[in-house]
């Protein structure tokens, strides 16, 4: 807009220059700036300036604080700079660091990939939770709304690392399309069904905990899918994409010119995608293994420690996608004996994550995030956390960690009435039903009370013990 032209020439030239700028990106209220040099940045003269409020650094960032009318000036300074669509320079050399300890680098990246979706992320979880409730109601999963609202819920998160694809190019600095190219690889349909089957051409580490049937090859390598697919995960397109950057990176430096608009993505994908496939799935697949025997080796052992251990973890399992390793085994467990004990320290937490949202609710001071909380806390009261901890309490840390200690004292509990699921049932509230002793079958008749009351000690300690955390600002520092 022309009334932020002469503001955005200020910000440029006073945060070191146009030369001074590796990216730029907007939230809700400030202008982003990964800086080259913040030396470089007059932050007197931009801090007194008519029309910002302030300036911090945080994150590795320089934060031009504006306000709400944020967007209208970042698509001025964008325009005026000369940035790139999206705010993005494309410069070759001197890229800011990571900064930070891992954790926090951790941090730093799924919030930068999640926030940008958080409405949508937020209102998808609302659904599952509508579409969970047309069920304990009693309506059929054939019925026109029902599949027309589990497909509007349920779709975001199968498809998620669409999405994901292109927000981690953005982070990356790779071209969006290539980037989603890749990820439709990794989702598409058939994969599925060609890389599994019932007849395997070969085993490999036969008589191992990593036993792998192999159904296909690329060029004869193995070709080693995993059980739960790549729908609804997190790190391996992200993993995936960091590597379609690198690569892309490398081709635009040796690729000519005239040939480089559809040379460069052919073979970003053409090595990417068979990579994702031969080295990310048998990662994710060994590692979920591994993870499901010490599980059960846990368990085996004293079920107290097993609550207190997965019950701690469990929320860290999901977002690598490690957490898979146990269901095979949870599956045979009701197959075979009608019952199990493995996945019951899992399935309160979302409680926990519901109680840390209510106490940050009534004391954050921003708008924004008290917006977020209504639709995250609902979602979560039906086991759809993904709104709640990549939005709000993992950005803010302690909060989540908070949650991880809630589970782990729940998940003793359990533990220590060796609390039985009947069936692979509902989440959150809707998972009570599963803990009710069938009739005819041998077991305490309290079962599904200890389930309730494990409801009740997730929240409660979701909440108090994010009351000792202080909460931080996510959106206006």
């Amino acid at each position: 807009m022309a009334k932020y032209t002469e503001l955005a020439k200020d910000i440029i030239a006073h945060v070191g220059g146009r030369e001074n700028i590796n990216s730029l990106k907007h939230c809700v209220t400030r202008l982003r700036f990964d800086l080259k040099d913040e030396s470089k940045a007059d932050d007197d003269y931009l801090k007194q300036r008519d029309g910002i409020v302030t300036v911090v650094k945080a994150g590795g960032q320089y934060q031009v604080v504006i306000g709400n009318h944020v967007p209208d000036v970042y698509d001025e300074v964008v325009k005026v700079g000369g940035l790139a669509a999206g705010g993005s320079l494309d410069i070759d050399e001197g890229d800011t660091k990571a900064k930070g300890n891992l954790f926090d680098q951790f941090v730093a990246l799924v919030s930068s990939l999640f926030q940008p979706m958080l409405g949508a992320l937020s209102a998808a979880g609302m659904l599952k939770g509508v579409v969970a409730l047309m069920a304990a109601c009693g309506v059929p999963a054939t019925d026109g709304a029902y599949i027309v609202l589990n497909a509007v819920g349920d779709g975001f998160f199968q498809f998620l690392p669409i999405i994901l694809a292109y927000n981690a190019a953005n982070r990356f600095k790779m071209n969006k399309f290539t980037a989603m190219a890749i990820a439709f690889a990794l989702v598409y349909p058939d994969i599925a069904q060609s890389f599994t089957g019932d007849a395997p051409l070969y085993t490999l580490f036969k008589g191992t905990v990593i036993e792998s049937d192999i159904y296909a090859t690329f060029l004869g390598l193995p070709i080693i899918f995993p059980a739960s697919s790549y729908l609804q995960t997190v790190l391996p397109i992200l993993l995936a994409i960091f590597v379609g950057a690198k690569l892309e990176k490398f081709f635009n430096k040796v690729i000519p010119d005239v040939v480089k608009v559809f040379v460069v993505p052919f073979f970003v994908m053409l090595i990417t995608v068979p990579l994702a496939f031969i080295i990310i799935g048998p990662l994710m697949t060994w590692a979920s293994d591994l993870v499901g025997v010490v599980f059960q080796a846990i368990y085996d052992f004293n079920p107290v420690i097993f609550g207190i251990i997965l019950g701690a973890l469990w929320q860290v399992l999901v977002m690598f996608g490690l957490h898979w390793g146990l269901v095979p085994i949870a599956i045979l467990d009701f197959a075979t004996k009608g019952y199990s004990n493995l996945l019951v320290a899992s399935v309160s937490i979302c409680f926990a994550q519901a109680g840390s949202l209510l106490n940050i609710f009534f004391r954050t001071k921003e708008d924004k995030v008290k917006q977020l909380t209504i639709p995250a806390f609902i979602s979560a009261l039906f086991g759809v956390t993904e709104p709640a901890i990549y939005g709000i309490t993992l950005p803010m840390r302690m909060p989540f960690i908070m949650t991880c200690v809630a589970g782990a004292i729940q998940g003793a509990f359990l533990g220590f009435f060796n609390v039985t699921g009947y069936t692979m049932g509902g989440m959150g509230l809707f998972a009570i039903p599963s803990y009710i002793l069938p009739a005819g079958m041998t077991g305490d008749v309290n079962n599904v009370w200890y389930f309730i009351a494990s409801i009740f000690i997730s929240f409660i300690l979701g909440f108090v013990l994010t009351q000792f955390t202080k909460i931080p600002k996510l959106y206006e520092k």
